[in-house]
């Protein structure tokens, strides 16, 4: 018998089958009769292996084993058929089918083997062959694919909801017999909300009612299909669905006016045409189609309507010839009604209209086709201006009102009285600003269609003396210092904002202030001009380099206008051809580049500094310049420095008292005498210990020293001594040893060892 082992991969359940085989057996019946049981071929179920399988080992498919095979590697199984030994191998002793390559469904779903058993030495079958079946086992490794995709659809404007518009399909490569790989459901990503689409059958509906041609014709959808049901993690594909709204008849024909106004001459003869008129209808094609006929009006016999064919225009001609004496104005209706109506949409109508064809009614008419006025500048508001003049061309001859467009007069400047037609100003005018104002009056009849007629009127300010001359240009005038007396400077020209007429001058004098200088003289040369003298010789830029010479100008207006202009003159200094070469003075008496204010910075920042080193220097003359001074003979070689802490006062025994130096705490002035020391209070022995005497001699000698500074000063002295016959005082050492000592001999030494003699002397002692 054979046996088919059944294993689980990935967490999918692969079923690889049972195979029996019964050998031949014999079995004793009743009365000894010996039943023979014939041998059953295999049985086979199918394998299966999951696709797109990547793992880093061969799959395992399944297991052959006979019960023949005892273990002892006696058997020899062998795997045949499409894709033995490449893709499909089989281990020959434990009979364990492997899939060593990565299988995809779609290029093949199943693959047909043939299994056998052998003798290992012989070769000799031991079980018949048998074919199997290795089926691939589907996974969702294929997004949904519209094949026929992009679409394009049409259907009817106003369609119901719901109406069908088209079906899309998607295919899906995976198993549609496995699992949901292939188990579509469609959805809509745009065209909301006016179009849906059926999860399953991907059937795309109108999903608005009344959508209108009219107003959007063409929409945009996105179809989705998704496998997996539409679950979470399943593969999807999209296609676009172009969809047009064809037209219906659903707007009835509209003449744009109801009333219509046409003329004709009496001079013209019957088939001329009059007038034409359309009624607009946004439908296409044969929906838009508008047909047209008379239908009322006293003119019906007189006039007859065609239509154009190009323009589908109503076109009005004359039937008969018209007397203007025997009747002046005739009236028409005309009716435009669609041809093709649509049942559906009868609900809708009625799909007609008519309009009225009247006698012309004329705007009115001005007398002149221009108006052209004068005002005068600075003409106080309500001055009249000047009157325009319309009438009424029909022969009802209503009266005209008139008014200003504002936008011709944006600064209201001017208003018209409505019934009479007269322009007034609102505000004085200014020549020199605007000498001509150019606006439109508008003319419409009183009760008739609101027709209007507008005319140009053009205004010109005239010009009053209201400007006083000025100079032309404010140049300075250089002048050289070595000018000589009588000599023309400068030319002087005035200029008027004023309309300059043929008789208008100016005269040019000096102000009366400077009227007698000494300087300066001017000449008016009556031609609009003056020239500019000098007096005197002997310019010097040092002395005055500008001088100002204010000169009075005068018109002939009236009423007379005039003003004070004061011309600038600077003196220059020149070479022999009276070529300028600087008209600056400050080249004389300030460097270069630099104005008076930055000198007097800097000078006064030097005599700040000169004035800080003299009384630095002073300050030292006076003091001692060393802070510190070594006397060469109390220099020892012997001097030994520690890095540590030391061990204590013997560690200074090569210092005797005539090391001691002085160290000021100040500013000690060194004395510029040196006084011989006076017999007494010499320097202590270098075996003294009573350092007590020598501190009270250097103060002695501090005192006593005429070239001591008049204050106090601080003066130190390093002296450690030659060592204490004492021992260590120290208190650690007292508490460890317990020893009783007795401190009294430190109350004769001195004031500087008092505080000691109090803490350790005899009263203290016993009374700790």
């Amino acid at each position: 018998m054979w046996f088919i082992y059944i294993y689980i991969h990935t967490g999918v359940f692969v079923f690889v089958g049972h195979l029996s085989l019964h050998r031949h057996r014999q079995k004793v019946g009743k009365e000894g009769q010996v039943l023979h049981r014939s041998k059953r071929g295999w049985v086979w179920n199918q394998f299966f292996v999951i696709e797109e399988y990547t793992g880093p080992d061969p799959v395992l498919v399944g297991r052959l084993h006979s019960d023949v095979d005892s273990g002892d590697g006696n058997i020899k199984y062998i795997l045949s058929g499409e894709g033995a030994g490449t893709i499909f191998v089989i281990d020959d002793k434990t009979g364990n089918i492997h899939a060593t390559k990565t299988l995809d469904r779609e290029e093949q779903a199943q693959y047909t083997l043939t299994a056998q058993a052998v003798a290992r030495d012989t070769n000799k079958p031991l079980e018949p062959p048998s074919e199997f079946i290795v089926k691939v086992q589907d996974i969702n490794d294929n997004p949904p694919e519209f094949p026929h995709g992009p679409y394009y659809a049409r259907v009817p404007e106003m369609s119901n909801v719901g109406t069908s518009v088209l079906q899309v399909t998607a295919t899906d490569a995976d198993d549609p017999t496995y699992g949901n790989s292939a188990r579509l459901v469609y959805s809509i990503l745009e065209g909301q909300p006016y179009f849906s689409v059926e999860p399953q059958t991907g059937i795309i509906r109108t999903a608005l009612p009344n959508m209108d041609r009219e107003a959007r014709q063409e929409y945009d959808v996105v179809i989705q299909a998704k496998d997996m049901g539409g679950h979470m993690g399943g593969l999807s594909g999209t296609t676009e669905v172009k969809i047009t709204l064809t037209d219906v008849n659903d707007n009835p024909p509209k003449f744009p006016q109801s009333v219509y106004s046409m003329s004709v001459s009496e001079d013209k003869v019957a088939g001329e045409e009059v007038g034409r008129l359309k009624a607009k209808d946004p439908d296409l094609g044969d929906n838009g189609l508008v047909n047209y006929r008379l239908i009322d009006g006293d003119g019906i016999n007189m006039f007859e309507l065609t239509t154009d064919s190009e323009t589908r225009e109503a076109v009005i001609k004359l039937k008969k010839m018209v007397d203007f004496e025997t009747k002046r104005s005739y009236t028409l209706k005309v009716e435009g009604s669609n041809p093709h109506i649509d049942p559906q949409f009868l609900a809708w109508g009625p799909y007609k209209d008519e309009a009225t064809i009247k006698d012309a009614d004329e705007p009115p008419v001005f007398i002149a086709p221009s108006y052209t006025f004068e005002v005068e500048e600075n003409a106080p508001p309500g001055t009249q201006v000047g009157r325009v003049h319309a009438k009424d061309t029909d022969v009802a001859n209503n009266p005209v009102r008139y008014m200003i467009p504002r936008y011709t007069d944006v600064e209201q400047f001017f208003s018209i009285n409505a019934e009479d037609g007269m322009i007034t100003t609102t505000k004085p005018l200014d020549r020199e600003t605007q000498p001509w104002h150019n606006i439109s009056v508008s003319a419409t009849e009183i009760g008739g269609h609101h027709q209007d007629t507008k005319v140009r009127v053009n205004i010109k300010v005239k010009d009053v003396n209201d400007n006083p001359p000025e100079f032309a240009t404010n140049n300075e005038v250089l002048m050289c210092e070595t000018v000589a007396p009588g000599k023309v400077i400068e030319t002087v020209t005035a200029v008027d904002k004023d309309e300059m007429a043929y008789r208008q001058h100016f005269t040019f004098n000096l102000a009366p202030e400077v009227a007698h200088n000494h300087n300066f003289s001017l000449k008016d040369n009556r031609e609009k001009t003056a020239s500019i003298y000098v007096l005197r010789k002997g310019f010097s830029r040092l002395t005055q380099d500008v001088y100002y010479l204010p000169i009075e100008i005068n018109d002939n207006g009236i009423p007379a206008m005039s003003s004070t202009n004061t011309l600038t003159i600077r003196v220059c200094s020149c070479d022999s051809k009276e070529t300028i070469l600087s008209c600056n003075v400050e080249p004389y008496v300030l460097p270069a580049g630099l104005s008076t204010g930055a000198l007097i910075a800097i000078l006064a920042c030097i005599v700040i500094l000169l004035a800080i080193v003299v009384l630095f220097v002073a300050l030292r003359r006076q003091k001692k310049e060393p802070l510190i001074v070594f006397e060469e003979e109390d220099i020892r070689e012997n001097i030994i420095t520690y890095d540590d802490e030391g061990g204590g006062e013997e560690d200074t025994e090569a210092f005797d008292i005539a090391t001691l130096q002085v160290r000021v705490r100040g500013r000690d002035i060194k004395p510029e005498l040196q006084y011989p020391i006076r017999p007494g209070i010499g320097r202590p022995a270098a075996n003294s210990v009573d350092v007590d005497d020598f501190i009270k001699t250097r103060i002695a000698e501090a005192d006593s020293d005429p070239t001591a500074p008049p204050y106090d000063s601080i003066q130190i002295y390093g002296y450690e001594g030659r060592g204490s016959l004492a021992g260590s005082l120290s208190s650690l050492e007292s508490v460890t040893t317990e020893s009783d000592l007795d401190y009294d001999y430190l109350q004769s030494w001195g004031p500087r060892f008092k505080k000691l003699a109090d803490l350790y002397g005899t009263k203290d002692f016993h009374a700790n």
